[in-house]
């Protein structure tokens, strides 16, 4: 029988996540990150942008709650993305980078 992949339906995860892009600064990296999070039916809640001199960074916090990939297939998603674009892009639920960032 042949191996059948059915797309999982929508609110597959839950929960917030932030996504972080680093790299040099270039057109389309925001829209192209923008691209593959609305793709996977995930809402951006928040961002935070900032350019010095070449350099490129944003934060995201996504609301997970729509998703219709699984959480390692949006990650993957996204470092193809980055890779393409030239940029380091990562992604962790939330609890997590609240863990890994206590002062």
């Amino acid at each position: 029988m042949a191996d059948v992949q059915k797309t999982p339906p929508a609110g597959i995860l839950s929960g917030r996540a932030i996504v972080t892009i680093i790299g040099a600064d270039r057109v389309g990296i925001i829209a192209g990150i923008a691209a593959v999070i609305a793709e996977a039916n995930v809402n951006i809640l928040d961002i935070s942008q900032s350019v010095i001199r070449e350099f490129f960074t944003m934060i995201m916090m996504v609301d997970l709650g729509g998703a219709t990939v699984s959480f390692d297939e949006l990650s993957d998603r996204l470092a193809r993305k980055g890779a393409e674009l030239s940029v380091r892009v990562e992604i962790q639920r939330e609890e997590i980078f609240k863990a890994m960032h206590r002062i």
